[in-house]
């Protein structure tokens, strides 16, 4: 019998970040790489990864990187683990060269030729257990499930999907692969869980094909429309529906991003003429009911370029009365704020608002009945709900209820516990390092907690700079104090403040220097935590205090 481990590093009670590792006998198959991008709290953090301890740990065992699809919640983090382990990496067409630009960014091109282009058609076989694919529906194209066969049954992991008979064919579900798979019998599957709990069952690809296109026809001036640019399904969208309507797209800065142009270069996103695009320079020879503005990037840089198209600040494009904003993709609930925000202004502006969402639901992860259909094609044994908050996962065990699963058939997992199956059963053993890494620039896990809560006080009460200069051989303050102070207070207005603080650092000053015992540790400290309890003591605020105090070390009196 295999002895056989199911773990996720990440992608549990949290939505993105999905790294799953399956384990059976001594190979190691790792399931998609991918990060998730910080929450507000996270100050200046530009992504947050997993914890690839577990696999540094056990490089010399992983025998592949399997990609479901190319969105930053399944390749995103994959050059940072590439970092710490060579593997070779397996995807299908558009997933490896999103993947190969990431790599590139980061300084592996020579990686890429470990890279391998997969399709469903595809059967790798390993020495433990053989990997082969199923088609799945998703907004982004080439986009598949993993199927990772053992001498006991599947492990099955889906990937981002939902189910819609009405897709076109880059974007179809291969039912049929599904009930092949099904019928060889499912031991474990790990399925999304993003919309588990929704209430409103997705609508077809087509209805909201149908939807762009009305708008476009309807609308007397220009269409400006904002979208997520890893949203390919919805681009295709917007561009069947401008050559149709007879408008010309303008891309403000000239530029898709890669994973757009990408897509298009491989024959993913398919220009229905050489006209469908217009160069931003030859905008003004087209009339406003001719004209398609887009925005992509990434989940909230299309929101960031319309609020500077509303208050007249964007280097191209000033928004007018007429206008009609089109968000045409699912707009996060992280932004849901900063979306409000952007539509007073664009009202502001004199240009209308329509969300492409506001009347039905067109998401890219499967709803309750999907969920219901993927299952019962699958008959597993026992259900993970993957890649969501722990509500969504719970939102999947109570759909697993309802047809027919018990309590322990389901598991709903932390990032690192260990899923075993024995003697013919799976059980919860154990646990393995895992947890969040933060990206900061070129820095990877440099950053940590003191420098996060730094960063936020900064953020809330400013930093006060306290300079002087001193002689520990004359026993005095040669120059200074001086203090400088960014986002605490209005200096202007508070110099009597400023005074008494710099009065405060000259008694402490003297008093460290009168010792017989000077410590420069102990004169820091001193300053740092009388100088802040003054502060608050007078400002109810909490300033970062940055003593700088430097020695001379020879002292020439000015003869002057």
């Amino acid at each position: 019998m295999s002895n056989i481990k199911i773990i996720p590093l990440g992608g549990v009670r949290e939505a993105g970040k999905n790294l799953y590792v399956v384990e059976v006998n001594e190979s190691i198959f790792v399931m998609d790489c991918g990060l998730v991008f910080p929450e507000e709290g996270l100050l200046g953090i530009d992504a947050v990864i997993p914890d690839f301890s577990y696999l540094e740990e056990n490089a010399d065992r992983v025998v592949g990187i399997f990609l479901t699809h190319g969105h930053a919640d399944a390749v995103g983090a994959l050059p940072y683990l590439l970092e710490v382990i060579e593997a070779p990496v397996f995807g299908t067409e558009l997933t490896i060269e999103l993947a190969s630009l990431l790599a590139k960014e980061r300084g592996l091109a020579d990686r890429l030729e470990n890279f391998f282009k997969i399709d469903e058609e595809v059967e790798i076989e390993f020495e433990d257990a053989n990997v082969s694919f199923f088609r799945t529906t998703h907004t982004i194209p080439d986009s598949v499930g993993i199927v990772i066969q053992t001498k006991e049954g599947s492990i099955v992991y889906t990937g981002d999907f939902r189910i819609d008979p009405s897709a076109k064919p880059l974007y179809k579900t291969h039912f049929g692969r599904l009930t092949d798979i099904g019928e060889s019998g499912v031991l474990a599957l790990l399925a999304d869980s993003s919309e588990a709990e929704s209430h409103v069952e997705n609508v077809s690809d087509q209805q909201a094909a149908d939807e762009i296109l009305e708008t476009f026809r309807n609308a007397h001036g220009r269409v400006i429309v904002a979208c997520v640019g890893s949203n390919i399904a919805r681009l295709q969208q917007v561009m069947d529906a401008a050559h149709t309507s007879k408008r010309t797209i303008f891309v403000p800065g000239g530029e898709l991003m890669d994973i757009v142009d990408t897509a298009i270069k491989l024959d993913k996103l398919i220009m229905p003429s050489k006209r469908t695009f217009g160069q931003m320079k030859n905008i003004g020879k087209f009339k406003d009911h001719e004209i398609i503005i887009l925005e992509t990037g990434m989940s909230g840089e299309p929101i960031q370029a319309l609020q500077l198209m509303a208050q007249g600040r964007h280097r191209q494009v000033k928004m007018q009365e007429g206008d009609l904003v089109l968000f045409a993709s699912t707009p996060s609930i992280a932004i849901e704020t900063a979306m409000a925000r952007t539509q007073d202004m664009i009202y502001r502006a004199g240009a209308q608002v329509k969300v492409l969402t506001d009347s039905f639901k067109a998401s890219g992860h499967a709803t309750p009945n999907e969920l219901k259909l993927m299952i019962n094609f699958l008959q597993p044994k026992i259900i993970i709900p993957v890649n969501g908050e722990y509500r969504q996962q719970a939102a999947l065990a109570d759909i697993a209820n309802q047809l027919g699963y018990e309590d322990d058939q389901i598991f709903i997992p932390s990032a690192g516990d260990v899923i075993e199956y024995r003697k013919g059963q799976f059980l919860m053993t154990q646990e393995v390092p895992a947890g969040d890494i933060l990206v900061d620039g070129n820095g990877v896990g440099d950053i940590g907690s003191v420098v996060l809560r730094d960063r936020r006080i900064l953020s809330e009460d400013g930093i006060c700079v306290i300079v002087a200069t001193i002689s520990r051989r004359l026993k005095k303050v040669l120059v200074g104090p001086q203090i400088v102070t960014r986002g605490f207070i209005y200096v202007k207005s508070s110099i009597d403040l400023i005074e008494s603080a710099s009065d405060m650092t000259l008694d402490i000053l003297d008093k460290h220097l009168a010792s017989e015992e000077f410590d420069w540790a102990e004169l820091k400290s001193d300053l740092r935590e009388q100088v802040s309890k003054y502060f608050f003591k007078e400002t109810k605020r909490r300033p970062v205090v940055l003593p700088i105090i430097m020695e001379a070390s020879q002292y020439q009196p000015n003869k002057n």
